[in-house]
């Protein structure tokens, strides 16, 4: 059992095919997923599939590329649909310096209502941070989110940035980023992170691992990353698979 824990089924990629995707993914033994929304239809569309299906999960949140058409009623849609059974989590939120839609202040602003708001209903958080990891880290830092956690989504970053990331509470979880050959950064986090804050993702249609890099990705590749960590970690793929999934299951409260 595998839990794929940031993928988007809800993206139009997968607009023809999600009942055989889902399907795809149980052969892969990737039995659970979380399907993130970050604006509007997307956020929508992950709540519809979460009611649907009972492998799935959501989490919904305003990406840091959508900050400048954060509103307050935007805010208040947000508040409402985070009551909404099987919501586990508050995301993806958090900073893009890469794509840098809005200035760095709107980014931040945005940021940090969202924390407020993970804080008020207790629900962890999972961050976007794009070439911007020294700001990230300082907002969460400022923000004290270690009461609530979360996930560092997609992580990128070097061991000594993971610690820092542990040290205040979250989570680390790898895609299929860390399956590519140039990726050592990522490989020794993979080798290091502890096994007790350590989750699986796609990033779905995005970031497909080898050997389908390049193709559309789907949850049911988790498994090609649970492999490689478990080959990094010389530890047998059950373990990784179910450590993941434990961790999984305890941060959104599925247990």
């Amino acid at each position: 059992m595998i839990f794929d824990s940031h993928t988007h089924l809800n993206a139009e990629q997968f607009n023809e095919d999600i009942p055989e995707t889902i399907a795809r993914a149980k052969e892969l033994g990737v039995t659970e997923m979380a399907v993130v929304g970050f604006d509007t239809a997307t956020i929508k569309k992950s709540l519809e599939l979460s009611q649907t299906y009972p492998e799935i999960q959501s989490i919904i949140g305003w990406h840091p590329t959508e900050a400048g058409s954060y509103t307050p009623e935007i805010e208040r849609q947000l508040q409402e649909r985070l009551t909404t059974p099987k919501v586990v989590a508050l995301g993806e939120i958090g900073l893009d310096y890469y794509w840098m839609e809005d200035p760095k202040e709107v980014q931040d602003r945005v940021f940090r209502r969202q924390i407020a708001i993970a804080k008020e209903m207790n629900l962890p958080i999972s961050i976007h941070t794009r070439d911007a990891m020294e700001d990230t880290y300082k907002i969460l830092k400022e923000e004290d989110i270690r009461d609530i956690g979360g996930i560092m989504h997609s992580f990128s970053g070097d061991p000594e940035w993971m610690k820092k990331f542990l040290d205040m509470g979250m989570h680390i979880s790898l895609s299929g980023v860390v399956t590519f050959k140039k990726a050592l950064e990522v490989q020794e986090v993979a080798k290091e992170v502890p096994l007790e804050r350590l989750l699986v993702e796609t990033d779905a249609p995005y970031l497909a691992p080898v050997p389908y890099r390049g193709k559309r990705n789907e949850p049911g590749y988790t498994r090609f990353v649970v492999e490689k960590i478990a080959e990094l970690r010389e530890l047998s793929f059950d373990k990784i698979a179910k450590n993941t999934t434990d961790n999984a299951h305890r941060l959104f409260r599925l247990v």
